[in-house]
C-alpha cells in the first residue's frame, strides 16, 4: 500500500528590494533562470515557461552523473508585485516525488520586501522527506535575493 505525508511550511525573508523588483525575477524566465536552478553542476535540459493564470513552467535538468530533475508548474493566480499561486509536482529519476500548492506573497517593507512562502505538500511513498524540501526552499531565497540584491531592475 502506498503511503504519503501531508506537510505544510512557510519560509519568510525580506529582501533589499522592491516588490516589483522581486516579483520580475519570477516573472522574467532569463532573471528566473539565475536564481531558480539545481544544485552546483546542474544544468538545464528543458525549460518551458508561460507566466499568466491558467499558464504552466516546465523545469528539467541533470548533472553530470545523469541525475535528472523535473518541475512541473501550472499558475492559478497572479497579481504583479502582490501574488503568485501555482501547484507543482516535483520528479527525481522519473518517480514523482509530490505534488505542492505553493503562494508566494510580495509585501512592501520600507525599502524592501517581505517575500512568504506558504506551501502545502503531498509527499509521496516516501521518496522525500518534507524537511528537505523546506531547507531546498531557503536554499532559493538566498539564491533569489542574491541575485536581485546584485542586479537591478
Amino acid at each position: 500500500m502506498s503511503q504519503q505525508i501531508q506537510s505544510t511550511f512557510t519560509v519568510e525573508r525580506v529582501i533589499a528590494a522592491p516588490p516589483s523588483r522581486v516579483f520580475q525575477a519570477f516573472a522574467d524566465l532569463e532573471q528566473k533562470k539565475q536564481w531558480f536552478a539545481g544544485p552546483d553542476g546542474w544544468t538545464q535540459v528543458e525549460a518551458t515557461f508561460d507566466f499568466r493564470p491558467g499558464g504552466s513552467e516546465v523545469n528539467v535538468g541533470e548533472t553530470p552523473d545523469g541525475d535528472r530533475s523535473e518541475f512541473y508548474a501550472h499558475y492559478y493566480d497572479i497579481v504583479p508585485s502582490e501574488r503568485i499561486v501555482y501547484t507543482y509536482e516535483m520528479h527525481h529519476k522519473g518517480v514523482k516525488l509530490s505534488v505542492s500548492l505553493a503562494t508566494f506573497e510580495f509585501e512592501p517593507e520600507d525599502e524592501a520586501t517581505r517575500l512568504t512562502l506558504t506551501e502545502h505538500g503531498v509527499f509521496l511513498d516516501g521518496h522525500e522527506d518534507p524537511a528537505l524540501r523546506e531547507e531546498g526552499t531557503r536554499l532559493l531565497f538566498d539564491g533569489l535575493a542574491a541575485y536581485v540584491e546584485r542586479v537591478p531592475a
